[in-house]
């Protein structure tokens, strides 16, 4: 054990000291606070995988991926990135799958027109969304018809939610008496 201890004796000894190495200024790149990404305004302060999950049609899942695929540090913030990669971030969203991006996480797969996988993200997503409750109302389907109604489509119970907007309770006596009168002038 002694002689371990003088040899690190020694080497604390040996060492020269360091010089002082002047700093170079730290150049700071400014960040954009807003960054627009597939027509969406997102927060550019934001580490790049949160701010993407401001488009719609995107998941906690989908930005990771996204990120990855691109080849960016999902912590980098999204304001540092340049026009380019803005750009190249863009491609990875609309063709996800020629990236690598795995069929599981698209969020529209075997779409019923072309039958091919398929990921929608901002009004091109809104206006599918919108087509497919229009087919199921137009072939009066079960979740058609309750579209259609204005019920919920999932098998919720409706005994004491979704009841807002609509009369409820008693019907007051002055609307009671108003529609006993309109019966009796029709006879």
């Amino acid at each position: 054990m002694g002689v371990t201890k003088v040899k690190a004796e020694e080497e604390k000894v040996e060492k020269p000291k360091k010089e002082k190495v002047e700093k170079k200024p730290v150049v700071k790149k400014e960040v954009k606070v807003v960054v627009r990404v597939m027509n969406t305004d997102l927060n550019g302060e934001k580490p790049l995988r949160n701010a993407l999950l401001g488009i719609k049609g995107i998941s906690h899942a989908m930005s990771k991926a996204v990120c990855l695929a691109a080849g960016f540090d999902p912590n980098i913030k999204l304001g540092l990135l340049s026009e380019e990669d803005v750009a190249k971030l863009e491609a990875v969203i609309r063709e996800p799958t020629k990236y690598g991006i795995p069929a599981w996480l698209l969020n529209r797969r075997r779409e019923p027109e072309t039958g091919a996988d398929l990921h929608l993200v901002g009004a091109d997503l809104e206006i599918a969304k919108k087509f497919d409750i229009q087919k199921m109302i137009d072939l009066k389907t079960y979740k058609g018809v309750r579209h259609m109604l204005g019920l919920p489509v999932r098998g919720q119970r409706t005994r004491s939610s979704f009841r807002k907007g609509r009369v409820v309770g008693v019907v007051k006596k002055a609307v009671k008496i108003a529609q006993e009168k309109a019966k009796a002038e029709k006879k």
